[in-house]
């Protein structure tokens, strides 16, 4: 099947007779049918496992082995279902039944407006297999890219779990190795072991000795950017930078909380010494007011709220407002299986993307065939919705159902 950026490169190109023609903003709302009704909803948890134990960040202690994520599923009158990441109890859910698809959609506002709020993922993937297109090609009238490029997020603090203690910085070479075997060329490293976990001055040349060791082992092509969770500072921050002139970081994520001044005057630093790395930041926001005064003096390079607490809605808007200021955007996502495929639809959305996260976890209940990370890109397939499916007889057989209304 051909691709849909293709498919409209070719359209573009098929003649001026076209050319005056363009349809209305997202003219497929128009297509959702009026007498589809929602009449069941189920609630579920996905647990994922990851390939490794994932240990510390500068903040919070071992991550473990399992990531989760709270599903529904939407049963319509019409045969058709929606899946999708949504956190709300039993009895906010019931709001939603008897309600109708064609409801929802506000084209003005190119939203899901509905009592999910931003956990909007289901309806969208209910409209998607309704009209019969990926979710993508909803989120926006033009696909900007046909790959996305995506990292590894889980490079944590191996070496203060005990199993790799006599040994520790041999870890990450084989952590690097998986990630590679996986198709990633990009990783994000967690750095910032002095803010908690070890003396200050140890704590900061261990993430040194670290970065050292992973991009010896890497090599120079490999992506590398770094994400302190706050557990640096300013200065120390030009002290890492200085201990390491050639690691060609990729970007510093949250290396200090968002200071517009501070961030400013790192911004001024490192572009006099030449060093390429975005400023990357945002993640812990509730939405995008924090991130606007930051975005009108350009203190950050990469916009990263939440994935899966902003929804497809929030994402897009704070893609906008920082497009207007230069920005990227990169929504934070850990802890999620499906968060990594919200991503990737926004990734083939909006132009001004810069990586998807990926939590490297597997589950055999919900089939992702199609999303396939080689030679760090990922593309969506070109199925209805997102592509997702439940295995009906393993969801049977190890999926305890938290709510079934109807």
């Amino acid at each position: 099947m051909l691709h849909p950026s293709r498919r409209q490169f070719l359209a573009r190109s098929a003649g001026a007779a076209l050319a005056s023609w363009s349809p209305l903003p997202f003219s497929w709302a128009a297509g959702l049918p009026r007498d589809l009704v929602i009449r069941r909803i189920v609630g579920f948890t996905l647990e994922s496992k990851r390939p490794k134990m994932i240990g510390k960040n500068s903040r919070r202690d071992t991550h473990g082995d399992t990531a989760r994520d709270l599903m529904v599923r939407l049963y319509t009158n019409g045969n058709i279902e929606g899946i999708g990441y949504c956190p709300f109890p039993e009895k906010a859910m019931g709001h939603l039944l008897g309600t109708r698809l064609s409801e929802f959609f506000d084209r003005p506002a190119h939203a899901m407006v509905s009592p999910l709020g931003a956990f909007s993922m289901p309806l969208w993937d209910l409209a998607g297999k309704v009209l019969k297109k990926p979710v993508y090609e909803l989120l926006s009238d033009e696909v900007a890219r046909e790959e996305v490029r995506v990292y590894d997020g889980s490079i944590y603090f191996a070496d203060l779990l005990p199993e790799f203690a006599k040994s520790p910085l041999d870890r990450f070479k084989t952590e690097i190795d998986m990630g590679l075997d996986r198709g990633h060329r990009a990783f994000k490293v967690k750095i910032g072991r002095g803010a908690k976990w070890m003396e200050r001055e140890a704590g900061d040349q261990r993430d040194i000795d670290v970065l050292r060791t992973i991009r010896e082992h890497a090599g120079p092509d490999i992506t590398i950017g770094v994400d302190a969770n706050n557990g640096y500072d300013p200065e120390r921050t030009r002290a890492l930078l200085e201990a390491l002139p050639l690691f060609r970081f990729a970007f510093l994520e949250e290396m200090f909380p968002e200071d517009v001044d501070d961030y400013h005057k790192l911004k001024t630093y490192l572009r006099a010494r030449g060093f390429d790395a975005l400023i990357a930041d945002g993640e812990t926001q509730r939405n995008v007011e924090p991130l606007k005064p930051l975005m009108r003096a350009q203190a950050i390079d990469v916009y990263q709220l939440d994935m899966r607490r902003m929804g497809f809605e929030g994402i897009l808007e704070e893609a906008a407002l920082a497009r207007a200021h230069g920005g990227l955007v990169a929504p934070h996502n850990w802890g999620s299986y499906v968060g990594f495929h919200m991503q990737i639809h926004v990734g083939h959305a909006v132009d001004n993307f810069y990586m998807a996260e990926q939590d490297p976890a597997t589950t055999d209940i919900l089939v992702s065939d199609g999303y396939t990370v080689k030679e760090g890109r990922c593309a969506a397939p070109d199925t209805p919705g997102f592509g997702l499916q439940l295995d009906e007889e393993k969801f049977r057989s190890q999926v305890k159902v938290a709510f079934d209304i109807t």
